[in-house]
C-alpha cells in the first residue's frame, strides 16, 4: 500500500510539473493570416527565420479575439501580420478566386447549392476594439515590443492607440510587382550586414506619422512605376523605442518567396534581437 501511495505521489507531482510547462507561454504572440493572406505560410516563414534560426518560441493564432491584455501578460513580443478587416456574413463573391497566399490562383467554378444558400450582405468590418488598440499600446509602453509586418498598416486605419505605437496607415499598393528593398540606415542595429535586395512583391504605401530618422529602408520601383500619384517610393521599414518597448515594422512579405529572401531573413533575425534586447 505504502509503495502504491508513493507511485500516486509521484504521478501527481509529475502530472502537475506537465500541465504547468504546458502552460507556459511561448516568447511571442503571433496574429497572423486573414482573407488575403492564408495563415500556413507566414506560419512556416516565421517558423523557420525565428524559430527554427534564433529558438524564438512563438503561440499562434487567427483568431482577433485573442488580441487583448490579458493574453498579452507574460509575452515578450507581439507579432502582427494582418490587416484590420473581417467579413462576419461571408465574403461578397459567390465565385471568384481561392486564398491568397503567394500561390497560383485558380478561378473557382460558380457556386451551386441545393437547397439554395442563404442571403450573405458580403459587408467587411474592422475588428480591431478600442479595448485592443489600448493593450497593444500598454503592452509595448510597459516593455514589451512589437514586430509589425507587411499589411498590419491597414490595422493603422481602423484604431488611434495602435496607431500610434505603429507610426503608419495603409495608403494601399499596386498589384505585385518588382521592387528594389534600399536600406537608408546601415548603422542600427536591424540593418547590419544588410544589403539592398530585389523582390516581386506588393509594393506597400502607407502615410507615415513618425520622424524620418526612424526610417531604415524604401521600396523603390526602379522602372519608376508610380502608384496614386505617390511616385515610385515607399518607406519600407522602420524602428523605434516607444515607452518601456520598441516596435519594428517590414513591408515586404506578401509572397512566401520574400520571407526565403536571404536579406530577408537577416533583418528577421537582427529584428528580432533588437527587439527582444539581444543585440
Amino acid at each position: 500500500m505504502e509503495t502504491i501511495t508513493r507511485r500516486s505521489v509521484l504521478w501527481s507531482i509529475a502530472l502537475s510539473s506537465s500541465l504547468a510547462l504546458a502552460r507556459e507561454k511561448a516568447t511571442a504572440f503571433g496574429l497572423i493570416g486573414d482573407r488575403s493572406h492564408n495563415s500556413d505560410y507566414i506560419r512556416t516563414g516565421l517558423n523557420r527565420n525565428i524559430t527554427r534560426d534564433l529558438g524564438v518560441s512563438i503561440d499562434f493564432t487567427d483568431e482577433t479575439k485573442m488580441l487583448t491584455a490579458e493574453t498579452l501578460q507574460g509575452y515578450k513580443l507581439l507579432i502582427v501580420q494582418r490587416d484590420g478587416m473581417i467579413w462576419p456574413e461571408g465574403y461578397p463573391e459567390r465565385g471568384g478566386r481561392g486564398g491568397r497566399s503567394g500561390g497560383p490562383q485558380a478561378e473557382a467554378p460558380p457556386i451551386i447549392s441545393d437547397p439554395p444558400l442563404p442571403p450573405m450582405s458580403g459587408k467587411a468590418a474592422f475588428w480591431m476594439q478600442p479595448e485592443q488598440g489600448k493593450a497593444v499600446r500598454q503592452f509595448v509602453e510597459n516593455g514589451g515590443s512589437a514586430l509589425f509586418l507587411h499589411n498590419v498598416t491597414h490595422v493603422g486605419l481602423t484604431d488611434p492607440d495602435f496607431r500610434h505605437v505603429l507610426g503608419a496607415a495603409y495608403a494601399g499598393h499596386p498589384p505585385i510587382r518588382t521592387f528594389k528593398v534600399k536600406v537608408k540606415n546601415s548603422s542600427h542595429p536591424i540593418t547590419k550586414g544588410v544589403r539592398d535586395f530585389i523582390v516581386t512583391d506588393e509594393q506597400h504605401y502607407m502615410e507615415y506619422d513618425k520622424d524620418p530618422k526612424y526610417l531604415l529602408l524604401e521600396t523603390v520601383n526602379e522602372d519608376g512605376l508610380d502608384f496614386n500619384g505617390k511616385g515610385a517610393t515607399a518607406p519600407g521599414g522602420w524602428a523605434y523605442d516607444y515607452g518601456k518597448g520598441r516596435i519594428c515594422y517590414f513591408s515586404p512579405g506578401h509572397l512566401l518567396t520574400v520571407l526565403w529572401n536571404p536579406e530577408y531573413i537577416k533583418l528577421h533575425h537582427n529584428a528580432v534581437r533588437w527587439l527582444l534586447r539581444q543585440s
